[in-house]
């Protein structure tokens, strides 16, 4: 097990590095002129003619080596500076940070929402495997997969919000608010959570430490509570990992929609208006979590599956 340990620790650190230095090349690989990019952020939108340029490019050390920059930002972004947005021409970290909190926020109950229903959901389908009540759980959770969210965010708004006034249309102003944007979040990840979860169940229910269970005279009840649903459960923890780095910046069109200042509308906006210094650090902010957050899944996922710690030890 010290061996994987060390083994995702080298693999994290190689590709949060990897990622970082594509994120760093956001001005080289987008339109226009990289070094007018970055002076641009820092003099306020001034006239600048091109003595000044060349001038503020050797101060900045702009004609350094690329690699030797990349080094320099990262040094910065190591000290929470992610430089200036080139709209605002406020600190990115402070729009950054206000942003994640809010998208945060916004995933934990989205992907809370869809772990409680598709528990339910998916111990009830497998122990109903072939029954009409499976069948009517996969055929209802498997549509959630062809609904899109672009049509679906504007048709809850449309009628719980305009037609029965029931929720707020838009905004991020308490529990109300984040009703309609969860309910829409939610329905794919309960898709694939709820299927998982009856995979799972399944699988344990003909493992032979249930079966011996079952023969030691333990109830059928207990040995579901006692062995198969923590058995059955395991494959959430991978998922919820991945549908939640996945959300951080995959929230765009709910947030957009819903009007939610987080990460997505932050990541639109910083598109839209060419924000080079706010997209990158928007990017790489979202990289670096989704990444740790899939490394530390797959740690709980290998520590708490016997077999796994078995076979890495």
């Amino acid at each position: 097990m010290t061996a994987f340990l060390a083994r995702r620790a080298a693999t994290l650190g190689v590709t949060v590095l990897l990622a970082s230095f594509v994120v760093f090349l956001i001005p080289y690989v987008t339109p226009g002129d990289p070094v007018r990019k970055i002076i641009r952020s820092r003099v306020a939108g001034e006239v600048i003619d091109d003595s000044v340029v060349q001038g503020l490019s050797a101060d900045l050390g702009l004609q350094d080596p690329l690699v030797v920059q990349y080094l320099r930002w990262l040094g910065r972004l190591l000290g929470g500076d992610m430089g200036l947005s080139y709209a605002s021409r406020t600190p990115v970290a402070e729009q950054v940070l206000p942003a994640l909190g809010i998208t945060l926020s916004l995933v934990v109950m989205t992907l809370g929402t869809a772990a409680v229903v598709s528990v339910v959901l998916g111990v009830v389908a497998a122990l109903q495997e072939g029954r009409a009540a499976d069948r009517i759980i996969t055929t209802i959770t498997q549509a959630f997969i062809a609904v899109p969210e672009y049509w679906l965010a504007p048709m809850l708004v449309l009628v719980f919000a305009l037609n029965l006034s029931l929720l707020p249309s838009a905004g991020w102003a308490g529990p109300s608010s984040a009703v309609l944007p969860v309910a829409v979040l939610a329905l794919r990840p309960t898709s694939y959570f709820t299927s998982a979860v009856r995979e799972g169940m399944l699988d344990a229910l003909g493992a032979d430490h249930v079966v011996a269970a079952r023969a030691r005279g333990l109830s059928h009840s207990r040995t579901v509570w006692r062995h198969v649903v923590p058995n059955g459960l395991l494959p959430l923890t991978t998922l919820v990992a991945v549908w939640f780095a996945g959300l951080l910046g995959g929230s765009v069109i709910v947030e957009v929609v819903f009007a939610i200042p987080g990460m997505g509308r932050l990541l639109y906006d910083a598109v839209r208006n060419s924000d080079i210094p706010l997209a990158q650090g928007g990017v790489v902010v979202v990289v670096g979590l989704a990444v740790v957050l899939t490394t530390a899944a797959d740690l709980v996922h290998g520590l708490l599956n016997p077999r796994l710690r078995g076979r890495r030890a």
